[in-house]
């Protein structure tokens, strides 16, 4: 199975951006759409951001379009999560997820693995 490790996240002022990667490892050679999750304290995860294994569909959750892009390149085995125009009700632990399958995923119950998430603090 893949092992995902997140990183990028930080402390960063209202309007501010940053960049979260999503390096995988193990058994890298299946092809598995992925998504961004985020969880703030005391709320439920939420996914904010998925994208299909070749990176043409991509999906977002309406409180982050606009402001936020995910991508992925394949070769580097790696997702990114361009995060842009931050909000304090954008702070969160943020995970990588993997999908069952080669498609976009739009729900939670499509994906069947996480990392150890990194925390992002918007301050006003």
């Amino acid at each position: 199975q893949v092992q995902l490790v997140e990183s990028g996240g930080g402390l960063v002022q209202t309007g501010g951006s940053l960049r979260l990667s999503c390096a995988a490892s193990g058994r890298t050679s299946s092809r598995y759409g992925m998504g961004w999750f985020r969880q703030a304290p005391g709320k439920e995860r939420e996914l904010v951001a998925g994208i299909s294994w070749s990176g043409a569909s991509k999906y977002y959750v309406d409180s982050v379009k606009g402001r936020f892009t995910i991508s992925r390149d394949n070769g580097k085995n790696t997702v990114y999560l361009q995060m842009n125009s931050l909000k304090p009700e954008d702070t969160a632990v943020y995970y990588c997820g993997q999908a069952y399958g080669i498609n976009l995923a739009k729900r939670s119950d499509e994906y069947n693995r996480w990392g150890q998430g990194t925390q992002v603090t918007v301050s006003s």
